[in-house]
């Protein structure tokens, strides 16, 4: 292991991505991936997907869809380091040893548990814990083990996420405590600058509002979707305002600062929406046409993305499988040596 940062991404492999992933996770960590004083790690995050979906082609479909997402766009596999969780079988034995010094107090407290209790108890005699399985109860110890398993010390979050980090180092402090110093603290990276990506209704665009736009559809489908974006009645000519627009905001998210003061310069003279989806889409379709082919390619070729995947997956293994045995001899799991025995 070198001194450079140590920088941990998963992806979660229940959906098709979309503008709203590309510009607040994907451009940026394929732009980390190239920083050669930073060790990235970003993995695909199947196991954590069993938790809310249990369609096993979806699964499947996200895996290959969101691989080749990443590796279209550039992401350095010579530099980062890209595997699939399952490819790893030392985090689900790391996730057992840290279940084993998790207090169940803590897991309680979990914003995801206090939600669906919260949804429960607003039915009368409805059971509290109606629907929770282990998975969503416990997924916060299967967090902390992808991330200290690598000893990833930075872990670029959103803001609903930096309770998982703080548990993580609760349960990495607390291993260190029984066993020992094993465990670096992981801190968690917040973008404070990041806007919300708004989707077709005005919402937060997410796969669970089902407003998004996918990243990589074709030209025609795109400009469709584009054109349902929901707007206000303001005729052509009236000023418009920019703050909390869906179209001003993702035309930021594309735009260099030039062109966000052009366009707001227009919105204040009542460019008209119709032209400014024109503007929007040629925009979005400028930056993301070379990728889409690369992306379409992959998809016709995915032996390749299975090889770079077990390529990741080989360098992961250099790291996790000695780690592990490490902390196997430390909790006490190992071998019989002549030693005990006489």
């Amino acid at each position: 292991m070198t001194n450079h940062s140590i920088v941990l991404t998963g992806i979660t492999t229940t959906g098709t991505p979309h503008l709203g992933n590309y510009a607040g996770a994907i451009r940026p960590a394929i732009k980390a991936s190239k920083n050669k004083n930073v060790r990235p790690f970003y993995f695909l995050a199947d196991y954590h997907a069993l938790i809310k979906c249990h369609e096993p082609a979806r699964v499947k479909q996200s895996s290959l869809e969101i691989a080749a997402t990443w590796l279209a766009l550039g992401l350095d596999t010579s530099n980062a380091i890209f595997y699939r969780q399952s490819d790893i079988p030392e985090i689900m034995e790391l996730t057992w040893m840290l279940t084993c010094v998790t207090a169940k107090g803590l897991m309680n407290r979990a914003h995801a548990y206090k939600a669906a209790v919260a949804e429960n108890e607003e039915v009368e005699g409805s059971d509290t814990d109606k629907g929770v399985t282990m998975g969503l109860f416990s997924y916060p110890i299967l967090m902390a083990a992808d991330i200290l398993l690598f000893n990833a010390n930075k872990v670029p979050v959103g803001k609903d996420q930096i309770q998982h980090i703080e548990m993580a180092r609760d349960i990495a402090s607390r291993f260190n405590h029984i066993y020992g110093e094993h465990f670096q603290l992981p801190e968690a990276v917040l973008d404070e600058n990041a806007s919300t990506i708004l989707g077709l209704d005005g919402r937060k665009m997410s796969k669970s509002y089902n407003n998004t736009i996918p990243l990589f559809e074709p030209e025609k489908k795109l400009r469709k979707l584009i054109n349902k974006i929901k707007t206000n009645s303001l005729e052509p000519g009236e000023p418009k305002e920019t703050e909390n627009c869906t179209l001003f905001g993702l035309y930021q998210a594309f735009a260099n600062n030039h062109e966000i003061e052009a366009i707001r310069t227009r919105y204040a003279e009542g460019i008209s929406w119709g032209e400014m989806k024109q503007v929007l889409f040629e925009k979005i379709n400028e930056e993301v046409a070379p990728a889409r082919e690369r992306y379409e390619a992959l998809l016709e070729a995915p032996e390749h993305i299975e090889q770079e995947l077990q390529e990741g997956a080989e360098k992961a293994r250099t790291i996790s499988l000695p780690f592990i045995q490490t902390l196997r001899a430390a909790v006490g799991i190992s071998k019989i040596t002549p030693q005990q025995i006489a």
